[in-house]
């Protein structure tokens, strides 16, 4: 079977599983195929019954997609229950070195919101869970408990529109053991199996998504022909919050597809002009990155951290505190090639013969390098990757593998702990 047939196949398991079913939808190519496929699939069946949508709405977002998103809801009205959302949630924002994020239609900002609020949108009254230290990614996974509890729901499943195709991270979601539903790779439960998470289009390519559309007619979002007309390589073009860190390279094209947008923009959130200038360059760390002559990386990087504000250099501070006493005290992984470079480039390093992680890599305990032009450099322990970080403002430095701190994790527990009373509730 083809991957189309196979994403029908896994429809007919959702819909026979679960009463309660709702897409994650952007607005961009893959959660739009999702939302075509699942609205294909009712129709076909004759299905008496209505799917839900989230779509979490961001303020600031390309005209065509906002087009795209209002004509595929009134042209299946009377099949889907749309839950668009208008909170002021946090969102990472990588444009500027004050703020680390910025938060969609706050009230405090509204004489300079790009837009109105739409019609028939949810706004934070409405979530009865939302407080503002809340990350749009906490309020979307609170959402699915919110709205299991609203129907009173047997099952829910949440259908999420991503490709393994497009990163490791998305591989490794769906490849895992952990979490099967019904033995499915592309099903995965949450705590208590009443909420699960599924994947149907995961083995999808870029080329499988356009083929669908053309073939069987479905509406998609116009912003894909005018980024085609820009000349974005077609596995680039990516609709996304704009101010992401995989977004500012393309932040520039706001100005040339979206100039009115681009005119309200500008003003909303600190640093997005100078992005949009230098967001392809080596000064956001883009691109072959170089230090000032006579600096070494390491020079450099306090350097950058001077000129931070206090707050900003202390969490980068923080942040290469704990990844050199991760590196002296634990160490990471590394394969048997770049451990070989190491030695014979004389550096000192500990080899352990087993890791507790789930490799055939070799745990590695060394103190940090200015730079290594090794294989496996993303994962080496050196200041110009640290340079790169803030360069780039990722204020969180996920671009040195962090992942959320203990506040961060301690939020998330208490989210999920939430999270099951709530289930707990219903059932």
């Amino acid at each position: 079977m083809n991957v189309y047939q196979l994403a029908k196949e896994r429809l007919k398991v959702i819909f026979d599983n679960f009463d309660n079913i709702y897409v994650s939808f952007s607005g961009g190519k893959d959660s739009g195929v999702m939302l075509n496929l699942c609205i294909e699939y009712i129709r076909a069946n004759n299905l008496q019954r209505k799917i839900g949508v989230l779509h979490l709405d961001y303020e600031i977002q390309y005209t065509e997609t906002l087009r795209y998103i209002d004509r595929l809801f009134k042209a299946n009205a009377d099949i889907l229950e749309i839950y668009r959302i208008c909170v002021p949630f946090k969102v990472q924002t990588s444009t500027s070195m004050f703020q680390p994020y910025w938060r969609p239609w706050d009230e405090e900002k509204r004489n300079i919101w790009v837009r109105p609020l739409p019609e028939g949108c949810f706004t934070q009254e409405d979530f009865p869970y939302f407080d503002r230290k809340m990350w749009d990614y906490e309020f979307q996974n609170r959402f699915a408990a919110w709205l299991h509890a609203r129907k009173k729901a047997r099952r829910t499943c949440c259908l999420i529109g991503i490709r393994t195709q497009e990163s490791y991270h998305r591989w490794r979601c769906i490849y895992n053991n952990q979490n099967r539903f019904l033995g499915k790779r592309w099903l995965r439960q949450w705590p208590g199996g009443i909420i699960c998470n599924a994947y149907p289009i995961y083995d999808w390519l870029t080329t499988d998504v356009w083929t669908a559309n053309g073939k069987f007619g479905w509406d998609y979002n116009r912003l894909y022909d005018l980024f085609y007309m820009a000349g974005v390589p077609l596995e680039s073009q990516r609709v996304a919050s704009p101010f992401i860190s995989q977004a500012v390279s393309s932040l520039y094209l706001y100005r040339a597809i979206d100039p009115d947008t681009w005119g309200k923009m500008i003003g909303r959130v600190n640093g997005v002009n100078c992005t949009s200038i230098y967001g392809r360059s080596n000064a956001f760390g883009w691109q072959q990155v170089s230090i000032p002559k006579g600096m070494t990386w390491e020079q450099y990087m306090y350097f950058l951290l001077s000129t931070l504000p206090a707050k900003t250099r202390k969490g980068y501070l923080e942040k290469l505190s704990v990844s050199i006493r991760f590196w002296r005290e634990k160490g990471g992984v590394l394969k048997d090639e770049t451990i070989r470079e190491l030695q014979r480039l004389g550096v000192q390093i500990q080899v352990e013969e087993k890791s507790s992680y789930r490799t055939e890599k070799k745990p590695v305990r060394m103190e940090y390098m200015d730079d290594a032009d090794l294989p496996e450099f993303s994962l080496l322990p050196t200041y110009k990757r640290m340079c790169i970080c803030i360069l780039k403002n990722d204020h969180a430095c996920k671009y040195m593998g962090f992942s959320p701190n203990k506040e961060e994790k301690l939020r998330r527990k208490k989210i999920m702990d939430k999270y099951q009373s709530l289930l707990g509730a219903t059932e």
